[in-house]
């Protein structure tokens, strides 16, 4: 927690004078950093326990679902009031759209989940290579985290108590260090598949690629339309939220590893809650 705190006070100090979007951009170059660190493993091994993958997935998903809530959902709501409609509209209606944006992705983007036969894939059926579509399935999963990230500093820039820098910084933070296990989820697979080291490493680290061009749009968006932050807020946790369900969460189940799955995802909702409640609400 000492060290955390010392990072994003340093980051805060680095990042604080930039334009939201270019902030937002960085900041998703530290979670794709991250996960070509995770994607880094493959030149040290060739196997990971499964065990310690669906632990790392179900992290992943706590930390997804916890920072659905308290970095984007609860500032959605508090952004709300004042406005010409209910104050429970723009987060609902903002939340149904990300799920509704995910949904139509997900059945169109041709994606394979780490783990499953080529004959399970998803999406538009295709002839692409097995390694393809595992890529594409990690891509899937950082689109609706670098738009996260990108919303939550244009909503920090917009100047409501609600919504601050060090909040989006933890938000990044907390993706961040869930994109790691990500990282090692698709190299591995590509070298089980036959690809080289480096090519493998390359293809996982590349699966971020996403994320900045995710964030930039996000933040840039909801600079131009002011009045749109909560719904983009909302947005952007419902697109979190229905990668969780739908993907993560019966992903890391799927091997029969219920409980360490389950106490990784308790471990990830913690983390989040603790990194946004530490370093974001405290300088409200």
């Amino acid at each position: 927690m000492y060290y955390l705190y010392n990072y994003v006070g340093s980051m805060n100090i680095i990042l604080d004078d930039l334009n939201p979007v270019t902030q937002a951009f960085f900041a998703t170059c530290f979670t794709w950093a991250l996960t070509a660190l995770g994607a880094a493993v493959v030149f040290i091994t060739r196997d990971v326990s499964r065990k310690f993958l669906d632990c790392m997935l179900g992290f992943a998903g706590g930390v997804m679902i916890a920072a659905s809530f308290w970095s984007l959902l609860l500032p959605a709501i508090e952004m709300s009031h004042g406005i010409d409609e209910p104050l429970w509209f723009p987060p609902v209606a903002g939340f149904l759209l990300g799920g509704v944006f995910l949904s139509i992705i997900d059945r169109l983007l041709p994606h394979l989940h780490p783990g499953y036969p080529v004959g399970e894939a998803e999406g538009i059926k295709t002839k692409w290579k097995r390694s393809t579509l595992l890529i594409l399935a990690i891509t899937l999963h950082n689109i609706p985290e670098g738009l996260a990230i990108g919303v939550a500093f244009g909503a920090a820039a917009a100047g409501f108590p609600s919504a601050t820098f060090p909040a989006a910084l933890a938000l990044a933070v907390g993706i961040g260090i869930q994109n790691f296990p990500e990282g090692i989820a698709i190299s591995l697979p590509l070298r089980g598949e036959g690809m080289s080291h480096l090519k493998s490493f390359w293809y996982g680290q590349l699966s971020a690629v996403v994320e900045p061009i995710a964030a930039v749009m996000g933040a840039a968006t909801v600079l131009i339309a002011r009045p749109l932050l909560p719904y983009a807020l909302g947005f952007a946790a419902g697109a979190m939220i229905f990668v969780v369900v739908e993907e993560v969460i019966p992903e890391s189940q799927r091997s029969g590893n219920t409980d360490h799955a389950t106490w990784g995802a308790l471990i990830g909702f913690a983390a989040m809650m603790m990194l946004d409640v530490a370093f974001g609400q405290s300088s409200a």
